[in-house]
């Protein structure tokens, strides 16, 4: 067909398939660095978004969040209903060089995810059933109009906020929601003398931190809609940006604890992968090296925060992605480059970069908090605390690990 150009179309359905990827690629990251007894209930909750999202985004989400703009707050509820008018023709405002329904299905992607990046902050506390109507309450009320003010034509892109790949979208919004339900749940429940942060599987927490890395080049390298040098930037920042994080992570831990840590280098890696996110396409590679190690030392740093906040984010995604995609967003009014993608690093775009960053975290808190009273109003969100101590896998009738049938629970 006229306009469709196929190396643009295969690189795109390659990109979405990387990002789809990332959901059990994080059930699997999430899954090992909890306690065993936690396993299956923390990567049911990831699994999960993919049916209820993708459902949502079939009726209703792509029309909100992309549909003509109303008043700069959200898109015509009615416009994409049910994937009308989303086809193999070209929208040229968004990518015209791919069939529209490509452009559909890779943001659809990005939109599962982003739920299921809040669970590693709420493990073995959030009731199975309630959480099935928290993320579609959430992604409805939090993502989708905060896909829609900055990708969408809203009103934070018509003052000149960028975000290629989801540092305000995604993780800022996963973050600090993450926090609010975190800190709304309240603390864990162990056993008597269990540790908190025994890891499952630290095998498993590498298979998925490189899953992740993997489709991470898909989830920025595909914001360019098409297979060109904008495409080749953003990947190549991805790499650069990540590889740094870990070593300056490793650096900081070493100082600290006196021995580096295989967690420590994993979790450092995402964090620089999360900062550049929103800044992949606009800086030189260079640039990106220096963004990896900011947002590594940023997120490292903001346990201190957390600690002070004393709320129980059992994976501390606040720090990892809420911190990360903030510190890049920032860091696009300093280091953008015009020869890379037509924005500039100027007092300008740091201060619009900084408004949107507070406008979406503070919403998506608050909002957060509504829906948490709203349900919680219903009925209890929280697990008993006899099952917290037992882990939430007794509630599913599976086991994670059943190696020659032993029993691996704790001793009454």
């Amino acid at each position: 067909m006229q306009g469709i150009n196929a190396g643009d179309t295969a690189f795109i359905l390659l990109c979405t398939a990387l990002v789809l990827m990332m959901t059990p690629a994080l059930a699997l990251f999430y899954g090992g660095l909890v306690r065993q007894r936690d396993v299956l209930s923390v990567m049911i909750q990831n699994f999960i978004c993919i049916g209820v999202v993708g459902v949502i985004w079939v009726f209703g989400g792509f029309s909100l969040a992309f549909g003509p703009d109303i008043g700069g707050a959200i898109g015509n509820f009615a416009f994409y209903f049910g994937m009308y008018d989303v086809g193999i023709d070209p929208n040229p405002t968004y990518a015209p060089n791919i069939p529209f329904i490509m452009v559909f299905a890779y943001q659809m992607m990005f939109a599962i995810i982003t739920p299921a990046l809040m669970t590693g902050a709420f493990v073995g506390r959030f009731q199975f059933g309630a959480y099935l109507f928290f993320i579609t309450a959430w992604t409805i009320l939090v993502y989708v109009p905060a896909a829609h003010w900055v990708w969408g034509g809203g009103f934070l892109a018509k003052l000149g906020v960028v975000d290629f790949a989801g540092g305000i979208v995604i993780h800022t919004c996963a973050g600090f929601s993450a926090l609010a339900t975190a800190k709304f749940l309240g603390k864990r429940r162990v056993a008597p003398g269990e540790s908190e942060s025994a890891p499952a599987s630290l095998p498993l927490v590498a298979l998925g931190a490189g899953l992740l890395w993997f489709g991470w080049f898909g989830f920025n390298a595909g914001g360019a809609y098409a297979a060109d040098a904008l495409a080749a930037y953003a990947f190549t920042n991805t790499m650069l940006a990540g590889s740094i994080a870990m070593l300056v992570w490793m650096f900081w831990e070493w100082r600290e604890t006196k021995h580096p840590s295989f967690s420590g280098v994993l979790v450092g890696a995402v964090a620089g992968l999360a900062t550049i996110t929103p800044a992949s396409g606009y800086v030189e590679p260079i640039a990106a090296l220096a963004i990896g190690a900011i947002g590594a030392t940023a997120c490292y740093f903001a346990k201190y925060v957390q600690r002070w906040l004393k709320i129980d984010d059992t994976l501390e995604v606040w720090r990892a992605h809420g911190v990360g995609g903030l510190t890049g967003a920032l860091l696009i009014g300093l280091l953008a480059s015009p020869h890379i993608n037509q924005v500039s690093a100027s007092l300008h775009q740091f201060g619009v970069q900084l408004l949107a960053v507070t406008i979406v975290g503070a919403y998506a808190s608050a909002v957060t908090l509504i829906i948490l009273k709203g349900l919680d109003s219903f009925g209890t969100l929280r697990v008993p605390e006899e099952i917290q101590e037992e882990g939430l896998d007794t509630m599913l009738g599976e086991r994670a690990f059943n190696l020659w049938n032993m029993d691996r629970t704790l001793p009454k």
